[in-house]
């Protein structure tokens, strides 16, 4: 009989590719949804690349109540909580995403080891592996931890170190057989299963589009979402994962150099893309007067930390494919579901 996968948020980009690998590679898959009316459009997207063939289900519930979550976890195998709170990156309460993201991580974990699931495989972000400053030099790794209390950091950056913080602390004190693993992705871009819910994917479209007229000089580590998928599933199965933090970085790449490739390899879809670069100092005044979505990555102009995966590749013997593989499969992606 087949192992049964708990995937938290089907709607979501990153959960939508892991319910169609867990499918492909023979799961029964179970997944959440905060309304039963967002069923149909997960089964529509997961099915444009694999036929559930009636091995998927749903369950409803919330990362923001206790309801439901006890129902979710009955007889699963294994759990991969990918879900990721709503919320507006750039408001003002910084508990808008900080408290639904730890308490929606526990409420998960606890429906979990009181189910007796085996692992539970949890989404955290390099964001929580990395130095206050991007503009720090150097290669980091899965031992270096975020400081939560710095005033600089965004609240994007607090909620996920924080969140994976308070799992790891319920881990400690809990006493029983289910385990915990982390993934630490870097910016996850590739195909898109529908227009829906598209994630950091919007950066490539709005390059595809010609809505962005100048490019910041940012820098990011790109991974591509199938790669992602991979290495959560390498780590639900690998028995040298459990209680381990891996990150899942990818490639790093400008966005100056993504704009480049973006308008000569996707012929006439290119031509909008701009590959002008802006002045910082032009960045931070937009940033400050007008635009509050680029007060959010004004930190990580002219970014100099890296994030090292030799421990996914040498413990999970993960090998992510090239970044420009990536960006150009994003676009024609969001070309094909006429997205752009």
């Amino acid at each position: 009989m087949p192992e049964l996968v708990l995937v938290t948020g089907g709607s979501g980009y990153i959960a939508g590719w892991c319910i169609a690998e867990l499918l492909r590679r023979g799961y029964d898959v179970r997944t959440t949804v905060r309304s039963a009316g967002r069923e149909q459009s997960v089964t529509d997207a997961v099915s444009s690349v694999v036929d559930p063939a009636g091995r998927l289900g749903f369950a409803v519930a919330d990362l923001t109540a206790d309801e439901g979550w006890d129902e979710a976890l009955k007889g699963v195998d294994h759990v991969l909580h990918v879900a990721s709170p709503l919320g507006g990156a750039a408001s003002d309460d910084p508990d808008a995403l900080i408290a639904p993201a730890r308490d929606g991580a526990l409420r998960v974990l606890r429906a979990a080891t009181a189910a007796g699931v085996r692992r539970v495989v949890m989404t955290s972000a390099a964001n929580a592996a990395s130095p206050s400053s991007y503009a720090t030099e150097g290669v980091t790794d899965e031992t270096l931890w975020t400081d939560p209390e710095d005033p600089t950091l965004i609240p994007y950056r607090r909620s996920k170190t924080l969140a994976e913080r308070a799992a790891w602390d319920f881990m400690e004190a809990y006493d029983g057989p289910t385990e915990l693993a982390t993934v630490l992705p870097g910016a996850v871009f590739g195909p898109i299963l529908t227009t829906d819910n598209i994630g950091s994917v919007g950066i490539v479209g709005r390059m595809v589009a010609g809505e962005m007229r100048g490019i910041p000089r940012i820098g990011l580590e790109v991974v591509d979402v199938r790669d992602l998928v991979d290495v959560h599933i390498r780590a639900m199965t690998s028995p040298a994962a459990a209680g381990q933090r891996f990150l899942a970085t990818g490639e790093f790449m400008w966005m100056a150099d993504m704009a480049r490739i973006l308008r000569d390899g996707l012929g006439e879809h290119g031509r909008r893309v701009s590959t002008r670069q802006v002045p910082d100092l032009l960045v931070r005044l937009v940033a400050r007067f007008r635009d509050p979505y680029l007060r959010e990555i004004t930190p990580a102009l002219g970014r100099r930390n890296r994030h090292s995966t030799e421990k996914a590749r040498s413990v999970l013997g993960w090998r992510p494919r090239p970044a420009r593989q990536t960006v150009l499969d994003c676009a024609e992606s969001l070309v094909a579901h006429g997205a752009v």
